[in-house]
């Protein structure tokens, strides 16, 4: 049942990533769909409407880590123009938000390592391996997308 929770996770996103690869504000907008689903869950276990399940637990984490490794290509210049809530920002300030980017991605590796084979052994630990993903979110959200 794990198995089978991960692998329709990475489909989703593969799927959804490869019906946009042509319009990078569509990639984006359908890899932040995918954190967005994987926060939602994550959420509802850290706040109890949820029960724990290590392996959905893992699954957001490594659906937080794809996109953290997929994400920052889908910024080419000219992409700051249609239907997009990135903020200029990120192309006048690209070596800032690359640092952002990166600090994402090393904590989104951490909480793939920390989650081992199985999940999180207990919400506790699932709580320690992504409170320090979601504080990218939140400070990238705040520096990098138009409110």
């Amino acid at each position: 049942m794990k198995k089978i929770a991960l692998a329709v996770s990475g489909l989703m996103l593969a799927a959804t990533v490869a019906m946009a690869a042509n319009d990078p504000i569509a990639t984006r907008k359908a890899l932040m769909d995918a954190n967005g689903a994987a926060a939602g869950v994550s959420a509802a276990m850290l706040k109890g409407d949820l029960d724990y399940n290590p392996a959905v637990a893992k699954s957001a984490i490594m659906t937080l880590r794809a996109v953290s490794h997929s994400y920052g290509t889908f910024f080419p210049e000219g992409s700051d123009k249609g239907d997009t809530k990135a903020s200029p920002k990120i192309w006048s300030d690209h070596a800032g938000f690359e640092a952002e980017l990166a600090k994402f991605q090393a904590d989104a590796d951490a909480a793939a390592k920390a989650a081992g084979k199985d999940g999180p052994a207990d919400l506790d630990a699932f709580k320690a391996a992504v409170t320090p993903v979601f504080n990218h979110c939140k400070t990238c959200h705040q520096d990098y997308r138009l409110k």
